[in-house]
């Protein structure tokens, strides 16, 4: 079953600005890769975690294929909508055993699906990464889809050049879904996480291998951040990354070099979804 958490596909509409916009939020970017079904992307590393800055970038590749449908065709509706967080993925050990898992408990997306591509090192070094993902189905959720992801060729993928950012951000400190009724969502992440799910007044949380799941209400939200929700009308979105900072004053530094605006408290800042292209970017230390 998943593990920890594993990536978040940030849905974009102009790639370049927003592997620009990681760069002055202190982040290291990888190179822009393409994928045969005409999404490009370019990554965010944390040692076990990243981002995938997700645009369509060549639609008339679009087929009938599982990843055309789930990534392709996905991501553009979710981009005729609004920008912002597309997917939820977790690690996982064994794809094919997350679909049969997911089949069994009513929330499987078909089987499990494989690709591989090029990849580059950060010396410009040419490597072959495999991935398989498992899709699982929130129905209260149409906005937001969930896989797991079995990496074949994990050794030629993470890369610690790659993990060593300006604003000091060492992992992925959770996520946060945003729904008008939390609890709506409690079985589906149940039986996608294989864990507990914890709930309390302030929403749903699920603690994983890596990271936490949580689920709240729009105005909890808005308190708890003090910035704009998703719109949540047609079902929960993802809003919010947070990633865990080992000196907030060099996050601090690194937002000011790119003159990006931040709420800032003692432990934390937040950068709002209409500077980060409809996410919520959290900035947490010792949290």
């Amino acid at each position: 079953m998943a593990h920890g958490l594993d990536h978040v596909v940030h849905a974009v509409r102009d790639l370049d600005a927003a592997a620009h916009l990681y760069r002055r939020l202190g982040f290291t970017t990888g190179a822009r890769n393409r994928h045969p079904w005409g999404t490009h992307n370019v990554l965010i590393q944390l040692p076990g975690f990243f981002v995938e800055v997700l645009t369509v970038a060549e639609p008339e590749k679009l087929e009938d294929d599982g990843f055309s449908r789930m990534f392709g065709r996905y991501n553009q509706s979710f981009l005729e909508r609004d920008e912002g967080l597309s997917l939820l993925i977790l690690e996982s050990r064994d794809a094919a055993a997350d679909a049969a898992a997911f089949k069994a408990r009513g929330i499987a997306v078909g089987e499990a699906m494989r690709f591989e591509r090029d990849g580059k090192r950060p010396d410009g070094s040419v490597v072959r990464v495999g991935f398989s993902l498992a899709f699982a189905d929130d129905i209260a959720a149409p906005w937001l889809h969930f896989a797991t992801c079995q990496q074949h060729h994990p050794e030629n993928f993470w890369n610690p050049d790659f993990q060593h950012h300006a604003n000091s951000a060492t992992g992925i400190a959770g996520v946060v879904m945003v729904a008008h009724d939390p609890a709506a969502h409690r079985d589906f992440l149940a039986a996608m996480t294989g864990r507990d799910v914890r709930t309390d007044t302030a929403g749903l949380f699920v603690e994983t291998a890596r990271g936490t799941i949580t689920v709240t209400t729009p105005t909890a939200f808005a308190a708890e951040y003090s910035v704009a929700p998703p719109p949540v009308d047609a079902g929960a979105r993802l809003a919010a990354l947070r990633f865990a900072v080992t000196d907030i004053a060099a996050a601090e530094d690194a937002l000011a070099a790119g003159e990006v605006e931040a709420q800032v408290e003692s432990d934390r800042l937040v950068i709002a979804p209409g500077t980060a292209m409809g996410a919520t970017v959290v900035f947490e230390e010792g949290r």
